[in-house]
């Protein structure tokens, strides 16, 4: 999955990072991995706040929701800070680089997963992926062992029956 996203990224990293005059030709490709590295653990932070529902959400609402999703400025934000730091950028390039790629790669990311066509990602494969080694069931573990979290599995269980 994340060399998928490595390449969705790359598709929509034109005018936000590779003709980006802040962002030097030969750091493309490594803030381009940065975006991918923040985007899973935005996700993956969604997973260990316990708003699985919140990030099933994002999918399940089509790519016109995904503009003004939560997850979409969180995952921004962690970006800005990453590029600010990692890279050097000041406040403004990093968040016109984030404004830019993120919004975007998420957009094409839920309507790859939402077509039944392209199957280059699908919600069971980001869900595994985002919850290791332990697949599906790893998502929920970190919310204990009670009646909401139990019931969240079904749903998670529900997406692929």
């Amino acid at each position: 999955m994340l060399e998928n996203l490595i390449n969705l990224i790359r598709e929509q990293a034109g005018d936000a990072v590779i003709n980006n005059p802040a962002v030097p030709n030969d750091q493309n490709e490594a803030v381009i991995a940065q975006a991918g590295q923040s985007i899973t653990g935005g996700l993956q932070n969604l997973i260990s706040q316990g708003n699985i529902q919140e990030l099933i959400g994002l999918f399940q609402n089509g790519p016109s929701s995904v503009q003004n999703h939560p997850a979409v400025q969180n995952i921004s934000s962690g970006l800005i800070g990453q590029l600010m730091e990692k890279f050097g950028l000041n406040q403004s390039a990093a968040s016109g680089v984030a404004s830019g790629l993120i919004p975007n790669v998420l957009q094409s990311l839920v309507q790859k997963t939402n077509d039944p066509s392209d199957n280059s990602f699908t919600l069971q494969g980001i869900l595994s992926h985002l919850g290791g080694s332990q697949g599906i069931e790893g998502l929920v573990g970190g919310l204990g062992a009670n009646q909401q979290s139990a019931g969240i599995l079904n749903k998670v269980r529900e997406l692929f029956a």
